[in-house]
């Protein structure tokens, strides 16, 4: 069949974006690794589908890497989906969708797009990874993806982000799903720069949105970096993480703001098994 589809960029985290609502699509882990191929089809780090709300949202954004898994929730890919949703006519400038059983809270004008995102969960902080390398002080939190966060002393750009972050990745300790892996130099207490790499696409990606809030929140929680914090993702965009830090150590009402483009459209033939 042919699909009508849309590449999309958040901060350089790009993306193919198709409306599913008919529900013509069933095999999507394989949609995905045909698209997503960088040599073989459009190429991207993932595919989102918009699909029908079951939960009185205007629609619902499903996520899948580049190699076929589910992704649940992607920050980036959720303003590209409501940038795509607010030009399909699909829904007005404000708006909400649903995604892996949350309720996210879109407001787009322009290229940017305000995303609400859920309640970071499982915050730990200063715990030792052993590694075949030595062992490393790292950081971990579940912003709608699970990220860890390992502070840079030096130079982001001597990071051996893929080597690294892979072992992170697929460490005993994150086992059976495995985690993305941000690598995080503090600029002071209003920004950061990162570098992640990200499970599914299993490489570093130009940005992550949930890694940018991940790195933020962590930064806070160190007392590092005070809300709204500007994160550069390795693109050289600057995504804004804004945050409440309550007084019980919890952190609410989570923001991420930044550009969400359309690269281009197209056309592309897919067959299903």
């Amino acid at each position: 069949m042919k699909l009508e589809f849309t590449k999309m960029s958040g901060a350089g985290n790009d993306f193919v974006v198709l409306d599913n609502r008919a529900e013509s699509i069933r095999d999507k882990p394989g949609l995905a690794k045909r698209l997503c191929d960088r040599h073989w089809g459009v190429g991207a780090d993932g595919l989102l589908l918009v699909e029908k709300s079951s939960r009185g949202a205007d629609y619902r954004m499903e996520y899948y890497n580049a190699d076929g898994s589910y992704g649940g929730m992607c920050g980036n890919g959720g303003r590209c989906i409501a940038v795509y949703a607010v030009h399909r006519g699909i829904a007005s400038p404000s708006h909400r969708f649903d995604a892996l059983d949350h309720m996210y809270e879109a407001k787009v004008k322009g290229a940017e797009v305000v995303l609400k995102m859920k309640d970071p969960k499982d915050l730990r902080l200063n715990f030792v990874l052993r590694l075949a390398g030595g062992d490393i002080r790292a950081h971990y939190v579940d912003t709608g993806a699970p990220h860890v966060v390992v502070e840079v002393p030096g130079e982001l750009n001597d990071v051996d982000v893929v080597g690294l972050g892979r072992s992170i990745r697929e460490h005993s300790n994150f086992k059976p799903g495995g985690t993305n892996v941000n690598f995080l130099k503090s600029l002071g207490n209003k920004s950061l720069q990162i570098r992640t790499y990200e499970r599914g696409v299993e490489a570093e990606t130009l940005a992550c949105g949930t890694g940018s809030i991940a790195s933020a929140v962590i930064a806070g929680s160190l007392g590092k970096a005070k809300p709204p914090v500007g994160v550069m993702v390795r693109s050289g965009s600057t995504l804004k993480v804004d945050f409440d830090a309550e007084g019980d150590g919890k952190i609410r009402n989570v923001r991420l703001s930044g550009p969400a483009v359309t690269v281009f459209e197209g056309t592309i033939e897919f067959r299903e098994n």
